[in-house]
C-alpha cells in the first residue's frame, strides 16, 4: 500500500519535538503552527485529538522532560547520603543545563517567566514543578538532619532553599552562556556551605 498515512505515528518522539519548541521558545512564545510543524502533524485538530490542547501537550512535554533531560535529578535523590544528593543534584543540573544535544538552561525555570494573563496555568504548573523540587530537597534534607547526618544546629529548610536558589541559578546562566566548566565550579563554591559537625 502507497501514500495515506503510516500506520503508526510515534507519540513520544513527536512529545520530544514539542519539548524542544516548548524550550526553546516559552510557553507563551509557542503557537499551535509551530508545534503541529515540529511534531509533524497534518493539523490543528490532528493535535488535539492526539495530545489535548496547548496547556494539555505542554504538560505532556514537561513529564517527558522530567523523564528523559532531568532524568539525572531522579538519580540525585537516590545518592546514599544529603550531601551526595545535593552535589549530584548541582553537578547534573550543570551538565544538563549546556548539555548541546538541546536548548540550554531548564524549561521548568525558563518555560514561563515572563507571561501574560493569558498564560496564567503554565506560569502556575512550573512553579508548582519548582516548588515540588525545593520540597523533595528540604525532605530530604530534614531526614538527614533527623538521622544525624547534619548537625544539631543546621537548618534544613534554610540549606534547601539556598540549594534550591543554586539550582535554579544554574540553569539561568546556563541560558546567558555560562560554560559547563563555570557552573561546575559555582557548584564547588556553592558545597562549601554545607554543615560541618563539629570535630571534622
Amino acid at each position: 500500500m502507497t501514500g495515506g498515512r503510516p500506520r503508526t505515528f510515534d507519540s513520544d518522539a513527536a512529545l520530544d519535538r514539542a519539548l524542544e519548541v516548548f524550550w526553546r521558545q516559552g510557553y507563551e512564545g509557542t503557537g499551535i503552527s509551530d508545534l503541529i510543524k515540529a511534531m509533524g502533524i497534518k493539523n490543528a485538530p490532528s493535535l488535539y485529538n492526539a495530545f489535548g490542547n496547548k496547556e494539555q501537550l505542554f504538560r505532556k512535554a514537561l513529564d517527558r522532560y522530567a523523564d528523559g533531560p532531568a532524568g539525572y535529578i531522579r538519580e540525585a535523590f537516590g545518592e546514599p547520603t544529603a550531601r551526595a544528593a545535593v552535589e549530584a543534584l548541582l553537578h547534573g543540573a550543570a551538565d544538563a543545563t549546556t548539555d548541546p544535544d538541546h536548548p540550554r538552561g531548564c524549561i521548568t525555570v525558563q518555560g514561563a517567566l515572563a507571561c501574560s494573563p493569558g498564560a496564567e496555568t503554565a506560569r502556575d504548573e512550573l512553579a508548582a514543578r519548582r516548588a515540588g523540587g525545593e520540597a523533595a530537597l528540604r525532605e530530604r534534607l530534614q531526614q538527614a538532619s533527623r538521622s544525624g547526618e547534619l548537625p544539631a544546629d543546621a537548618d534544613p529548610e534554610g540549606l534547601a532553599r539556598y540549594f534550591a536558589t543554586i539550582y535554579q541559578g544554574i540553569a539561568v546562566q546556563a541560558a546567558g552562556g555560562a560554560t559547563r566548566e563555570q557552573l561546575h565550579q559555582i557548584v564547588n563554591t556553592a558545597m562549601t556551605v554545607w554543615p560541618q559537625s563539629p570535630g571534622t
